[in-house]
């Protein structure tokens, strides 16, 4: 289990992150998402013992992690663009990792090389972006880590090499108990694949919670009242993050969970409502809404 408490960071006078508790769970995707700026990579890299907090403790099962060479064999970090040796070859850089990490897996490496079409002996600098991050997510997979951190790993990937990575982290998941931590600012790349998430927002933890309790605590719903009556008073009881009409079809976001909405809308007798499934995407931007980043804020 990774826990981290209170920790604070700043480069001179911007703090990147402010007093950020969460904790990460074994055995389950854990999504690491926010806005641009948030500070999801300055976590990543204190995780991974590349910076030092300026307070707060990160302890990952049990044990400080920074100047800890014997903890950082338990994770593997893939950072937004990973720096390979001048002139290697995916080979040379299996050949220093399986040096750094007792439980690397050639074989395995080689398969998955097959795999995926490519060549261990070309020079890494001719490869794409995308074909560096196939590179790195083969390279971490078969370091056999405990954990696996991951900063923006998705982007550059095209909808298939998407697929199988996540098809990779499911099977290592559950043949190992492999425990990935994904930070992204794409939703839509998490949205099938993270069970927790930590929201984080200019430094700070917005939330940090399971996506199906957090989808409980917010609803969307579409309905066309019955003449004469108002869905805001219909649902005056709830907070509303947005409503958006359509001649006489209505189609409100709020706070609170389906039983309570849908016993709200039933009461008021409407001509037609349906309850409708909610995207990450449309959860976190009512949940940063709630705090003053809008995008309407943004667009003025």
């Amino acid at each position: 289990m990774i826990k981290i408490t209170n920790v604070t960071k700043s480069f001179d006078d911007i703090k990147a992150l402010n007093n950020v508790t969460l904790d990460v769970a074994e055995g389950s995707v854990f999504g690491l998402i926010g806005t641009n700026g948030a500070g999801k990579s300055t976590l990543l890299r204190i995780l991974s013992g590349v910076l030092k907090q300026d307070e707060g403790e990160v302890l990952i099962d049990g044990s400080s992690v920074f100047e800890a060479p014997d903890v950082k064999l338990n994770f593997f970090f893939i950072p937004d663009e990973a720096y390979f040796f001048k002139s290697s070859t995916p080979k040379t850089i299996a050949g220093y990792y399986s040096a750094v990490y007792p439980g690397f897996d050639m074989t395995r490496f080689k398969s998955l090389m097959t795999n995926f079409s490519l060549d261990t002996k070309r020079r890494i600098s001719t490869f794409s972006k995308g074909m560096k991050k196939q590179l790195s997510v083969i390279t971490a997979i078969c370091a056999n880590t405990k954990y696996i951190y991951c900063d923006e790993t998705f982007d550059g990937l095209d909808p298939v090499m998407r697929q199988a990575v996540k098809s990779l982290f499911a099977e290592e998941m559950e043949q190992r108990g492999l425990t990935p931590i994904i930070a992204s600012h794409n939703l839509r790349e998490l949205e099938d694949i993270c069970e927790n998430i930590g929201y984080l927002h200019k430094g700070g933890v917005l939330l940090s919670q399971n996506v199906n309790d957090l989808k409980l605590g917010i609803c969307k719903i579409q309905l066309v009242p019955k003449e004469g009556t108002n869905p805001n008073e219909i649902f005056k009881a709830f907070k509303t993050y947005k409503h958006e009409t359509r001649g006489n079809l209505h189609t409100l976001t709020l706070k609170g969970n389906i039983e309570e909405v849908e016993a709200a809308a039933k009461a008021a007798s409407p001509v037609f409502s349906e309850i409708l499934p909610l995207t990450l995407e449309e959860i976190f931007i009512s949940e940063a809404e709630s705090i003053g980043y809008s995008i309407k804020q943004l667009t003025l």
